[in-house]
């Protein structure tokens, strides 16, 4: 069976999304104080292995981190709409730069919108 993640490329096209989501992220005033470490490569590993392992990839995720509990691990954070906004502009930016057919995009598109919605846990 063919899942979505290897339909779109593998690993490396998550890879390339994630980078330049994160190298938005990176000099982002509104959701750079929201990661707290120094250094965003562990969190950018995080989420890249997240969504592999969501989209049908390889387990890694899962087999270090345990479930993913979303909103639970995002809620010491303040993700306003304002943020979630920014987030989903970010993540534009590292769908726009893979070469997916427009229904790929769309699949990817729909459940990161719905995903940001969801982590929202702060109205302004």
């Amino acid at each position: 069976m063919t899942t979505y993640y290897d339909e779109i490329g593998g690993f490396e096209t998550f890879r390339r999304i994630v980078a330049k989501f994160y190298e938005g992220v990176a000099t982002d005033e509104v959701l750079r104080p929201l990661y707290p470490e120094e250094d965003l490569g562990p969190a950018e590993e995080r989420f890249l292995l997240f969504l592999v392992q969501y989209w049908g990839g390889p387990t890694t995720y899962g087999d270090t981190r345990g479930h993913p509990r979303l909103r639970m691990r995002h809620a010491p954070f303040a993700v306003t709409p304002e943020a979630k906004d920014h987030w989903l502009k970010h993540f534009r930016a590292g769908l726009d730069q893979v070469a997916l057919t427009p229904e790929q995009d769309e699949k990817f598109w729909d459940y990161v919108t719905h995903a940001a919605q969801f982590m929202v846990n702060t109205l302004e």
